[in-house]
């Protein structure tokens, strides 16, 4: 695999709070790589040195095999990034934003608004390129934002929360682009508090907590540490929960007396199910709902942070001089 990004043993400190701890990360190109973690984990301050706008204390960083302290310049002709906070301009067009990131990255008149076509067509935005950015909808905004982050079409993207305070429809609109994008070979490192949204984009993922990798792997790999597929039932009569708990037998069994549910490990899904509901059906057992299911990236967050994905910790951030 191609390392398109690696941080290896790095350090951030803001006076006495270790922001890094000594963070390891390696991303693969043509990927995108998920970082998650609560609020003051450290996603930010990461994202922050890889694209070059904060300085480490100590450890190693490459982006697209360059040192990130040595060659920032050559660093920043290879990435794209979008922050939390849209970076348009609302009382100019979204083709005068493009062209404007154009010219401010010396591409020339002609060129800046040629690669401002090229971009409003691939977001689905031709059609409202000379509106003012104020009349866009949130997802159109993010998307014009994006567009923005690829006017020097860069080898690697950052995406710091891209899709924090947008509706469902703008979010998806969102996903299908980063999508698009990998689809093409850039490389992404996504930062989220949507975890559903790692689990819809990433390849990988890094979970991250006081400044430190707690652990790694892909969506399904990260749910497997904290069990596998588990059956849920749902009784419609409250009374017989302890009698259909005996029935089906087994370890590890959860009862939910204010739900009527249970739940169970199911190794084989189909095997469990089918025996689950033959086993209910035989001792005359309604159940209002049957499923199986595996365990959620929420899960997995809470195992292994010991906080919900929602902790709310203010992260101090810096902008290297």
């Amino acid at each position: 695999m191609t390392e398109a990004i690696v941080m290896d043993g790095v350090h951030k400190r803001y006076g006495e709070k270790r922001a890094l701890d000594g963070l390891d990360l390696v991303v693969g190109a043509g990927t995108v790589h998920g970082v998650l973690g609560p609020n003051g984990a450290g996603k930010t301050t990461a994202v922050r040195i890889v694209s070059t706008l904060l300085r480490h204390d100590a450890g190693r960083v490459t982006v697209a095999g360059l040192d990130v302290r040595e060659r920032a310049g050559e660093v920043r002709r290879r990435i794209g990034l979008l922050g939390q906070h849209a970076a348009v301009d609302e009382q100019l067009g979204g083709r005068q934003n493009l062209e404007m990131f154009g010219r401010l990255y010396h591409l020339g008149a002609r060129r800046a608004g040629s690669r401002a076509d090229e971009l409003l067509e691939r977001f689905g935005l031709a059609d409202t390129g000379r509106k003012a950015v104020k009349q866009y909808s949130g997802g159109m905004r993010r998307r014009l934002d994006l567009a923005a982050s690829l006017i020097t079409d860069p080898d690697v993207l950052f995406l710091d929360e891209p899709t924090t305070g947008l509706d469902p429809r703008g979010r998806t609109e969102v996903w299908d682009a980063v999508r698009s994008l990998v689809g093409g070979g850039t490389t992404v490192l996504l930062t989220t508090q949507y975890l559903d949204e790692a689990d819809q984009l990433a390849d990988r993922i890094s979970l991250i907590d006081h400044g430190r990798a707690v652990a790694e792997g892909t969506p399904d790999e990260l749910k497997a540490r904290v069990g596998g597929d588990r059956i849920d039932i749902v009784l419609r009569d409250a009374s017989r929960l302890a009698e259909a708990a005996a029935l089906l037998g087994g370890e590890d069994l959860t009862l939910d007396p204010d739900r009527r549910r249970i739940g169970a490990p199911a190794p084989d899904r189909v095997a469990a199910l089918t025996r689950t509901v033959r086993v209910l059906d035989e001792a005359g057992i309604e159940a209002e709902d049957i499923a199986v299911r595996r365990p959620t990236l929420d899960e997995v967050f809470l195992s292994l942070t010991g906080q919900p994905a929602t902790a709310q910790v203010t992260e101090k951030t810096e902008v290297a001089a």
